[in-house]
């Protein structure tokens, strides 16, 4: 077993090299973005990660789900016209209002972290940074064993987007073969190995829809027999790895993973590694940069539910890879 002084300080060598290179990849975006800009009435500085952090620690002590609700959000949004909080928008036939959506939950959190920080420092905090750092700190919060490995570093500075169409929202399906997955998360700049450690780190934690695995319950693949249950983890880890080798995936692509050529030898070595949770962060980086809106694009919305002037929105309907 790994002592934990020792993953502690892996941890923190790797850390250090992932914020120093990074930035070469992600645009705009910084590590720190918001220090020294959010001053409160008195003029007293406080750090937006810890405001964040606290609002999600508290959260968590009531409701150990909002882990996997957040990692779902971060990558609904993030997938469709990039991480702008897009997904957080209340307008006609907006996101929300897509099937793969519809399950979809912790607006209300998040708007509540957003109204904490407007209370503080109004117009310096993006809705968008609000998911990727509520996200964040939900896994560290996962983190079972409490040995602070689940923590990854964020880049903030995006900026909120003022469209939100069902149209847009096309992702991939849970029962996708795993050569179009990977074309899906290539069309986002992220490769086989990130797809790979986001779809088992996200997967690791929470349920599944029964409507998005019915079929494998009761007659998969047409032999009569039902797949075995899952072992479920409440901590973000790579146990979804081990069980994915043992059979025991819930959604199809899960199981796939384990036997397709393109990911089945990441799968096996990510199940006897010890460093998921540097990767997984790594991989979370990158999801988190996709098409950002920085700079003069988009706005800082005053509320996440609502964008500062009015904008137009139109329907539409597809199914969802993250349950």
């Amino acid at each position: 077993m790994e002592m934990p002084g020792v993953a502690a300080g892996v941890a923190l060598a790797l850390i250090l090299i992932i914020v120093n290179l990074a930035g070469q990849c992600s645009g705009q975006l910084q590590f720190g973005f918001y220090n020294g800009k959010c001053r409160d009435g008195n003029g007293f500085q406080r750090k937006v990660e810890d405001i964040v952090k606290q609002k999600v620690k508290e959260k968590f002590s009531s409701d150990t789900t909002i882990v996997a609700a957040l990692l779902r959000m971060q990558f609904h949004d993030c997938f469709v016209n990039g991480c702008d909080a897009s997904i957080l928008l209340d307008v006609p036939n907006g996101e929300k209002t897509a099937p793969p959506n519809l399950s979809v939950r912790g607006y209300e959190f998040i708007e509540d972290i957003k109204t904490e920080i407007e209370n503080t420092c109004p117009g310096i905090v993006s809705c968008a940074d609000i998911i990727v750092m509520a996200t964040r700190d939900a896994v560290v919060e996962s983190d079972i064993k409490k040995m602070g490995t689940g923590w990854y570093p964020v880049q903030t500075g995006r900026r909120d987007g003022r469209v939100s169409s069902a149209q847009n929202v096309n992702l991939p399906s849970p029962s996708i073969p795993v050569p179009q997955a990977i074309a899906a998360f290539s069309s986002k700049k992220l490769s086989t190995i990130d797809m790979v450690y986001l779809l088992g780190g996200g997967h690791s934690v929470g349920v599944a829809h029964c409507g998005l695995f019915e079929n494998r319950l009761y007659d998969f693949k047409n032999t009569g027999n039902p797949d075995p249950d899952p072992l479920k983890s409440s901590s973000v880890d790579k146990s979804f790895f081990e069980q994915i080798r043992l059979g025991n995936g819930i959604l199809e692509v899960d199981q796939q993973l384990a036997v397709d050529s393109n990911t089945r030898f990441p799968v096996a070595r990510i199940a006897g590694s010890n460093d998921f949770s540097f990767q997984f962060g790594r991989a979370m980086i990158k999801l988190g940069a996709v098409d950002v809106k920085i700079g003069r694009d988009g706005e800082i919305r005053k509320k996440c539910a609502a964008v500062n002037s009015p904008s137009r929105s139109s329907g539409g309907n597809f199914f969802n890879l993250f349950g």
